[in-house]
């Protein structure tokens, strides 16, 4: 491409550290007592190694020009939906409570809607530049991606996953506005997304009745609104400083996906105010320099990129600490960087790994 390289925002590198730092010894901390009377350590050396793995792969794509994926990104998107496609294939896809999400490697399980936020992101990315001012055009430009985004939520609402469908969408929408969709567009998109929404939601009684759970929490405090009572129980005996690094009492069988979904209020309990803010701090040192990025990159490709990463980080972790603290109804989203997760580990530092290659060639960070 020609430009002249420097070093990557370090800010977001030490950003990024610091939350998979304080992400492992939460997940110990979190999973200790489910796991104390077979392997307390069970958790914890599976999190020490896919954050290994993700390390090692976040430094590998640092050091690849982000151009160089350009040839091959069509081809891995289509096989990411392929991968979904086989998900939901009885006797395939792996069940765990109720969803089939997914596929078993022999040594170890693997999420393909993890690996679709970053493939949609460099495939939209990419294409977008193709197609250029034509966005505006409804029929020829913008429906393909619309069809696009529309074949992979269908398969990920199969299998099913409200929250990564959700997550996913706005990340093509932010994508799709930056690329300059028209605004009548943007209010149609808008207004169709939840319509969409509402649908889904009216369409399956449990979900219906996480609404119900998420407006009236007091009322359904044994069915639908026990996680966010729990969790909110967790976040508020908290109070300023916390109770101290392993001394949460919401973890004991009380609040349940304490080391997944639901780490936030965990942490909240155990560090405090103190450490929910530190960790704000540092999802909002990653949007504040992603869009940066985004904005200083020198080509439309590398811009792109840079927008859909950061939408992806910092989008789940907003809809994932709304859940926890009741602002959003419960949707089964995990905290980048801190929940346990050996496909969403990977594939965030993966994009967080591409995204500080590209800061190292935006000369004005």
């Amino acid at each position: 491409m020609g430009l002249k390289k420097s070093t990557p925002d370090l800010l977001i590198f030490f950003a990024t550290l610091l939350l998979l730092t304080i992400g492992i010894i939460m997940v110990f901390s979190a999973s200790y007592y489910d796991t104390i009377d077979n392997d307390p350590y069970l958790y914890l050396r599976k999190q020490l190694l896919w954050s290994v793995i993700g390390l090692g792969a976040m430094f590998i794509v640092m050091k690849i020009d982000y151009y160089r994926y350009k040839p091959y990104i069509n081809i891995l998107f289509f096989l990411t939906i392929i991968l979904l496609a086989l998900v939901i294939i009885p006797g395939v896809g792996v069940a765990v409570k109720g969803s089939t999400r997914w596929l078993n490697l022999g040594f170890t399980k693997f999420q393909p809607s993890e690996a679709m936020k970053l493939a949609i992101i460099m495939y939209f990315a990419k294409n977008l530049c193709k197609t250029g001012k034509r966005i505006k055009n409804f029929f020829s430009g913008l429906l393909p991606y619309l069809m696009l985004l529309g074949v992979v939520a269908v398969l990920i609402m199969l299998e099913p996953d409200l929250g990564t469908t959700i997550a996913i969408s706005m990340i093509a929408f932010v994508m799709l506005f930056v690329a300059g969709i028209r605004w009548s567009h943007i209010v149609f998109l808008g207004f169709s997304g939840m319509a969409v929404v509402v649908a889904l939601i009216i369409q399956k009684p449990y979900r219906l009745k996480r609404i119900t759970g998420y407006l009236f929490p007091w009322e359904h405090a044994s069915d639908a609104g026990y996680q966010i009572i729990n969790s909110l129980y967790a976040l508020g005996s908290g109070g300023f400083f916390g109770m101290g690094l392993g001394n949460s009492r919401q973890k004991l069988d009380f609040l349940p996906e304490q080391y997944t979904d639901f780490i936030f209020a965990i942490l909240g309990e155990e560090l405090g105010f103190v450490g929910t803010l530190l960790v704000i701090i540092l999802f909002f040192t990653i949007a504040w320099r992603g869009y940066k990025i985004a904005l200083t990159c020198p080509d439309p490709f590398g811009s792109l990129l840079a927008t859909g990463i950061t939408t992806m980080v910092v989008f789940q972790a907003f809809l994932n600490m709304g859940v926890v603290t009741g602002l959003l109804p419960v949707t089964g989203i995990s905290l980048p960087f801190i929940s346990y997760g050996g496909s969403s580990l990977l594939f965030s530092l993966l994009g967080i790994g591409v995204l500080l290659n590209i800061s190292c060639y935006c000369h004005d960070n």
